[in-house]
């Protein structure tokens, strides 16, 4: 009776290191979704997620791939260097799981920083946080206890400039990729919006701007609510209108106090805020003009 064998594995087959995120985008036209999946597949890559959407309002086309592939980044992006000229792309690609490397700016209150540092540390958020930079030192203990570096300085309208220079040397000293107003309570000037678009993202709660200036939460009060809601977008020169990425909201009624209120609106700040933070570190977010596109 001959021997029983079994037949050798493929020794040519490339097997699959790496777990890509690629985004493109570029005006919409017939081909699109062939030219680039076809460069993965010309890559040896195995497409895992895909999901695509054409704006009519702009006329561009957003796609969001999560290939896995052999190929090292270099060999990838030869591949799709080629294919983006064809189409006149925009496109990135990183790592699945990358940490994006994220500047928090603080004041007082600490909701959603000590958010953002335990979905961190636990693990939740695919991010790191190399400093916190706030206007007031309340905050430096919370970032002490989760082992973040944090420094404080005074901004007035005369030390703003300066402030708003050390955003830039850690920007740069850091590579940060995002910048995360957490309840900072100063507008940034026109210049460092410019220098940030798309790459900072602050939080508000959703009465505005129905309630301006102080105790926004006691003016809902009075006024008797029926919703409590936060809205995190990108930060823009124009005060609180910035391209939307996430929102949330809860219903209330008339027998919740103004403390009950309060502590409400920042749940909602926090989980909002994290949520969008999530949403740009896994490369889901895209600026379509004035609004954004999540895939």
């Amino acid at each position: 009776m001959p021997e029983s064998r079994t037949a050798p594995l493929p020794t040519d087959q490339p097997t699959a290191t790496h777990h890509w995120v690629l985004t493109v985008s570029c005006q919409d036209r017939p081909g699109i979704v062939h030219a680039v999946t076809g460069a993965c597949s010309a890559g040896g890559g195995n497409i895992t997620e895909l999901s695509q959407f054409s704006s009519v309002d702009t006329g561009r086309f957003f796609m969001r791939i999560e290939v896995d592939s052999a190929l090292d980044e270099a060999a990838f992006s030869e591949l799709l260097t080629g294919v983006s000229g064809e189409l006149d792309a925009e496109w990135t690609l990183h790592e699945a799981g990358h940490r994006v490397r994220t500047l928090v700016l603080a004041s007082k209150a600490g909701h959603c920083l000590n958010d953002l540092l335990y979905r961190q540390r636990s693990g939740q958020l695919p991010i790191e946080i190399p400093r916190v930079l706030a206007n007031h030192p309340d905050l430096g203990g919370l970032a002490g206890f989760y082992g973040i570096p944090f420094e404080d300085h005074v901004v007035l309208p005369e030390t703003k400039p300066v402030f708003e220079a050390r955003v830039r040397e850690l920007v740069e000293a850091h590579d940060i990729e995002l910048v995360v107003l957490a309840r900072y309570m100063q507008i940034l000037s026109p210049e460092l919006c410019d220098d940030l678009a798309g790459r900072a993202i602050n939080i508000h709660h959703s009465f505005l701007p129905g309630f301006k200036g102080a105790n926004p939460y006691r003016q809902a009060h009075e006024r008797g609510v029926k919703l409590i809601g936060a809205t995190a977008h990108f930060v823009t020169p124009d005060l609180d209108e910035g391209p939307i990425i996430e929102q949330n909201v809860r219903r209330v009624d008339h027998s919740r106090t103004v403390r009950q209120l309060v502590e409400i609106g920042q749940d909602e700040e926090s989980r909002t805020l994290s949520a969008a933070v999530q949403l740009f570190a896994e490369r889901r977010v895209f600026l379509d003009g004035v609004r954004t596109v999540i895939l």
